[in-house]
């Protein structure tokens, strides 16, 4: 796992390999075991390495091809390299080191961007070619990876990070009003923008190609819901199982130790039994605990981990939020306000002690129906279909006003359940009401703002699946956006954080093709969720594992508010001037006061606002980023 940049010389200026060492260096985390540079007339490439595969220095990046031609800077493993690497010697290629670096090089000497097609891993790179002055970019399928470009009609820049490319001093930092709507409504920005107007991402499943000063962007990959897999429903289940262990398999090849994260849930218990499998010796694994019962999985973890004889630690999270928060918030470089980051950056500090690699269970969800929201959504979908909608909105209006019990529920309910589905799907997975976000954003940011409708993410992807049901086209809608916009964002950072690489076998690009064929029924039946991912488990995992209620790494958000972040959250939302730009101070006070009066939980309200605040201090503050366009 690394972290890459790099610029044309006409944004880098008279000083290239000086700002090419700052972009590098600020990423040191993500590779702390080396960092290189390479600099022609055209481009300027930097790259930190955290060594895998070939811990020689024949793996030292920018690496050159064997003929010169090419050179490239590369985030991330593949994991069917050396069954590339045999068929690319067949065809005359030769090669000088043990790298999946160098099979890329040589695989898109051979194919162009067809070499996407055959790769099997995750990845973010980008290869200058010298002879045609071509710069070809690629994220990984699902994206895992991350990828920042800058592009103004004729420079280019790209990095791993934003705090990388705004070393470049001349891009522009001006915000977008429009993201600071979006990360409120979502607790994070959605691809392709950013937080900055002039920077943006490079969306999963897509390459990039830059020439001479055009940039042309397109899809290389997509997830198909429409074609339905044949057979019985056990053959299918044993096909499943198949598929999971190839991909939790092709993921143990490492130079360096490796192990697992292991919650009390079925997706990462199910990747450690199969990694014991397949390993024939203990797998190290690491799970957090919290000391509120509530939120704690770490004996059921602990339990499993006993039952597998894995070499198992774990790290109680000492409620001291405050410790850590601008680190983390630096880390993330945009507003990010997905609270389970604390303990995502523990258990990765965690694994850290112990390993370089550990693989993860996340995907399970997204792609076999595992959140809670599914089942909701579900009775939602029920009630639309039986109840007419004037009914509905006579009722949710005579339950309107009530905001806790049972008709609160029922409000909620009927509101949704009138709506569209795709609206249905977007008010529940939204956490910020309309109402009230107008009433919190300030006069300029309102204006600025105008007419903008952040629906529009989960529009374009809900009316773009391929699936004929409901089930279907919201699992794509989130794998497609809130996965890899929020999941492996966190992850990402968090792992990267502590120089940590994290591999999801149920990331697994087959993996992903093989449950969207499945038909809904087995991954949702009568409200139970993850059917089929569950009965292929059934031949590794215990029986009262496999129906253990889903806890997820939930943190006490309204408790912090009201005791250990108190202090400084209330002086981060009521005393940073620089909020008073996007919100009005006034109904932050009363947010605020409503939730230590107890008359209201506003927990991840205030958690949003928090971090945002958090982050115009340590990165919009610090990288020069102007406010708004008004």
């Amino acid at each position: 796992m690394c972290g890459i940049a790099g610029a044309t010389v006409n944004l880098l200026g008279e000083a290239p390999e000086e700002i090419l060492e700052r972009m590098n260096t600020v990423m040191t985390h993500r590779g702390p075991d080396m960092g290189c540079l390479y600099a022609d007339e055209h481009v300027g490439l930097c790259h930190r390495r955290l060594s895998i595969i070939d811990l020689s220095d024949d793996g030292k990046q920018p690496m050159e091809s064997m003929d010169g031609r090419y050179v490239i800077v590369f985030n991330g493993e593949i994991y069917n390299f050396r069954e590339l690497r045999r068929e690319l010697e067949q065809a005359g290629h030769s090669f000088y080191s043990q790298t999946d670096t160098e099979v890329l090089i040589a695989l898109y000497a051979e194919y162009g961007t067809g070499c996407l097609d055959r790769l099997r891993g995750m990845f973010a790179f980008t290869i200058w070619d010298k002879k045609t002055q071509t710069l070809f970019s690629a994220r990984d399928r699902i994206g895992k990876k991350p990828f920042y470009y800058h592009w103004n009609g004729e420079c280019f820049a790209f990095a791993s990070e934003l705090k990388s490319l705004l070393e470049i001093r001349t891009i522009d930092t001006t915000l977008d009003g429009t993201a600071v709507v979006d990360y409120l409504k979502y607790l994070f920005v959605p691809h392709p923008k950013s937080i900055y107007k002039n920077i943006r991402k490079l969306e999963p499943g897509h390459y990039l190609i830059y020439r001479r000063g055009a940039l042309s962007v397109h899809e290389y990959w997509d997830v198909d819901f429409s074609t339905e897999a044949s057979g019985d429903t056990d053959a299918l289940e044993e096909e499943l199982l198949s598929v999971i262990d190839n991909a939790v398999r092709c993921r143990l090849v490492s130079d360096v130790p490796l192990g697992a994260f292991l919650s009390g849930g079925i997706d990462s218990s199910g990747i450690v039994a199969l990694m014991g499998a397949a390993l024939g010796e203990p797998v190290k694994t690491c799970t957090i605990g919290f000391h509120s019962r509530q939120h704690n999985e770490a004996e059921d973890a602990k339990a499993f981990a006993r039952s597998m004889n894995t070499d198992h630690s774990e790290y109680y999270v000492q409620d001291d939020p405050a410790k850590l928060i601008r680190r983390l918030v630096w880390h993330f470089d945009e507003p990010f306000a997905d609270s389970s980051m604390v303990p995502t950056y523990n258990v990765s500090y965690l694994a850290r002690k112990k390993v370089t690699v550990a693989l993860s269970g996340d995907g399970g969800d997204e792609s076999f129906a595992g959140y809670e929201k599914y089942a909701v959504d579900r009775i939602e979908n029920k009630v639309r279909t039986f109840v007419p909608r004037r009914i509905l909105n006579t009722l949710a209006e005579l339950t309107r006003t009530h905001t806790t019990g049972i008709l609160k529920k029922v409000h909620s309910l009927c509101r949704c359940a009138a709506m569209d589905p795709s609206d249905a799907f977007y008010t529940t997975n939204t956490f910020i009401s309309d109402d009230q976000l107008t009433s919190i954003l300030s006069d300029n940011l309102l204006m600025d703002v105008s007419g903008y409708d952040a629906a529009g993410h989960i529009h374009r992807y809900y009316d773009k699946a391929s699936g004929a049901d409901h089930l279907s086209k919201i699992l794509y809608t989130d794998l497609k956006m809130y996965l890899p916009g929020d999941i492996l964002v966190k992850v990402d950072r968090m792992s990267m954080a502590n120089s940590l690489e994290v591999r999801s076998p149920l990331l697994d690009h087959k993996v992903i093709e093989f449950a969207a064929s499945l038909p809904s029924r087995m991954k949702m039946r009568r409200g139970e969720k993850k059917v089929a991912l569950k009965a292929c488990f059934q031949k590794v995992l215990p029986e009262e594992l496999l129906n253990r209620k889903k806890r997820g790494f939930d943190v006490p958000l309204d408790r912090w508010f009201r005791h250990e972040l108190k202090d400084m959250a209330e002086k981060e939302l009521l005393e940073n001037p620089a909020m008073e730009t996007f919100f009005k101070v006034g109904a932050l006070t009363g947010i605020w006061q409503e939730h230590q009066e107890e008359k209201a939980n506003h927990g991840t309200l205030l958690w949003s606002l928090f971090v945002f605040s958090v982050w115009l201090t340590e990165c919009a503050g610090k990288g020069g980023g102007r406010c708004l366009s008004t």
